[in-house]
């Protein structure tokens, strides 16, 4: 048992750690918050971005949105292990921590690693689906959400669409459209009369630039959230260590 002077001495260390501690849990549940609003955004606006790599819709905003609820519930854990000053419960939490400092470091490393790997892959993906256009399966349906958001055309212009199947019968898809265009079947199935009323960028290099500014954006991210989690470990150590070595009880 520690004499009563220590203890008294003891006690400002274990106050000011968990004062720390519970504000450091707070900052960590909100980026939970972030992650999974992230997640949801990604669902809603990059589907189509994703769609194009898989025949099924990518799983990569359901686990940001998982992550992101798993991150609030650990921080909600975190200040009520704080609060209750439990060694156990702090330790437990300061594993967590550890896990997802790890998952967050890989996963910016494999981001930035692979990004070109990534932008070719999406690239070929891309071609393909304005090859086999046929505005029915969910790789067109994505081509025409592309288009239309990014104002673009075909994969290097709207001329691309010129050796498809889809242009011999109906010619550019209307997704190509200019705002406030009026675009006919006559134009659409006219290279030269389209010029004037369709995208003549094309969407290669604008998902490509898009893709890879948001991958440079989640890489960095997840570094700075990685290196974060230590600073949580090691104050949940450390109050944990002071807990249990001078027997200090919360009442």
């Amino acid at each position: 048992m520690s004499p009563p002077s220590r203890r008294l001495q003891t006690k400002p260390v274990i106050t000011c750690l968990k004062t720390f501690l519970i504000s450091y849990s707070l900052i960590f549940w909100f980026t939970g918050v972030i992650l999974l609003a992230v997640g949801v955004w990604g669902k809603v606006s990059l589907e189509a971005y994703f769609q194009l790599a898989s025949e099924k819709s990518t799983n990569a905003p359901y686990v940001l949105i998982g992550t992101g609820a798993i991150i609030i519930i650990f921080g909600l854990f975190g200040c009520f292990a704080t609060c209750r000053g439990s060694p156990w419960m702090l330790k437990l939490y300061a594993m967590f921590l550890v896990l997802v400092f790890v998952a967050e470091f890989v996963a910016g490393i494999s981001g930035f690693l692979f990004r070109h790997e990534i932008k070719a892959v999406l690239g070929g993906a891309y071609k393909d689906a304005v090859t086999n256009y046929n505005t029915t399966d969910p790789k067109s349906s994505a081509v025409d959400t592309i288009q239309k958001t990014l104002h673009c055309c075909g994969v290097e212009s709207y001329e691309d669409w010129n050796t498809t199947k889809y242009f011999k019968d109906q010619g550019i898809p209307e997704s190509c459209c200019k705002e406030n265009a009026v675009c006919t079947v006559e134009d659409l199935k006219d290279l030269d009369k389209a010029r004037d009323v369709v995208y003549d960028t094309g969407c290669f290099s604008k998902v490509t630039t898009l893709m890879e500014s948001n991958l440079g954006i989640i890489a960095g991210i997840s570094f700075g959230i990685a290196f974060f989690q230590l600073i949580g470990v090691f104050l949940a150590c450390c109050l944990s260590r002071y807990i249990t070595n001078n027997q200090y009880e919360m009442v």
